[in-house]
């Protein structure tokens, strides 16, 4: 595991500490869509609010999205006309906090949630620092080596590792040498989500 993923991993153990009712992150949010996503809220809740859009009506997002810093669930002071924290308790998830950082155009926003009680502000405090942490880890370059580049064009062009290896004049394990190089960069572990990050971030 790189040190990059291993600092996301021990970073969202913590969060399954903290927060016994599930926790989201959207990890650099950037033209509305996360680069990562991860949720461990209960799966009905997480298979609800997909049905019902909520992405698009959940005043938890708005917060998040208009303002750097934290705030508990009860004290987000914004209109809710499709009753999402409402329909959220009914699922266990009764308190709850938000943190929210980075650059408008590049935001990292932390939900957790409680079925008993508020967070202490020590229990909030230490989750922005892991927002932060999150947000640290998971940045991308700015740019890619030239081989890295070539090797995920070709496999965005659907080619298999063997005919863009010959296409290069190269070996196929020198080719997915050069695939494992740019995931690595990019600190993922498949090459379908290099390609998606790297076109997001207009690499290729």
């Amino acid at each position: 595991m790189s040190d990059k993923r291993h600092q996301i991993s021990k970073a969202m153990e913590r969060l399954t500490e903290i927060a016994p009712a599930g926790w989201q992150t959207g990890i650099h949010i950037r033209f509305a869509q996360p680069l990562y996503l991860r949720s461990t809220y209960p799966q009905a809740w997480q298979d609800f609010y997909a049905t019902n859009a909520y992405s698009l009506r959940d005043p938890l997002v708005f917060w998040g999205i208009s303002k750097t810093g934290t705030v508990r669930w009860s004290e987000i002071a914004l209109p809710d006309p499709f009753g999402v924290m409402n329909k959220a308790h009914e699922f266990g998830l009764r308190f709850g906090a938000v943190i929210s950082c980075g650059k408008i155009t590049s935001r990292t926003i932390v939900g957790i949630a409680h079925g008993e009680r508020e967070f202490t502000d020590e229990e909030i405090a230490e989750t922005a620092a892991i927002t932060d942490k999150l947000h640290q880890a998971a940045d991308f370059p700015q740019k890619l080596t030239p081989v890295a580049v070539e090797a995920l064009v070709l496999s965005a062009e659907g080619l298999t590792s063997e005919d863009a290896a010959m296409r290069l004049g190269i070996s196929e394990d020198v080719f997915d040498a050069r695939l494992a190089s740019a995931c690595g960069m990019l600190g993922v572990r498949t090459t379908a989500e290099a390609l998606r990050i790297a076109r997001e971030l207009r690499l290729i």
